[in-house]
């Protein structure tokens, strides 16, 4: 399941209009289960707290839930050369302090960098950002989240 878009990205952000044309059919596909299989995990959670079976409620570990928002990124990590191309990201969901996005690239946890991003008032964003989580979530594709280093307010929907 591998889309025809470049491994390493070649500058989306800041007046290109790539950024806007929309994702591959991959992506899209992959962001919609994601997002079925997470509302289909809270009900299960959900009835199972109401059956007594446990504990969790299924409710969001998040202090804050995350909204759902699709755009493309690009993530440079300070790890790599000078002069080398960034990572290409597809952010699935935001709020103020990260965002989760699907990769083609397993990234390497822990690493700082800067995203580059569109905010949803259309501003390019460039903002310091940790990786904490990239695993597979289907055979060629990669789920992962990253912290920003400080709390954006273009991100309080």
């Amino acid at each position: 399941m591998l889309i025809a878009t470049p491994i390493r990205s070649s500058t989306l952000i800041g007046g290109s209009s790539s950024k806007a044309e929309p994702f591959p059919p991959d992506v899209e596909m992959i962001l919609s289960s994601m997002e079925a299989g997470r509302h289909a995990w809270k009900q299960e959670m959900e009835n199972a707290a109401g059956d007594g079976a446990g504990a969790h409620t299924g409710e969001e570990r998040r202090a804050g839930g995350r909204i759902s928002y699709h755009v493309r990124a690009e993530l440079h990590l300070f790890r790599d050369p000078p002069g080398s191309p960034p990572w290409l990201l597809y952010v699935r969901d935001a709020d103020p302090r990260g965002l989760g996005f699907i990769s083609t690239h397993r990234l390497p946890l822990g690493y700082g960098g800067y995203v580059e991003l569109v905010a949803p008032t259309g501003r390019p964003l460039s903002i310091p950002c940790t990786l904490f989580r990239c695993r597979e979530a289907v055979p060629g594709w990669y789920e992962g989240a990253m912290n920003f280093n400080r709390e954006q307010a273009d991100f309080h929907f």
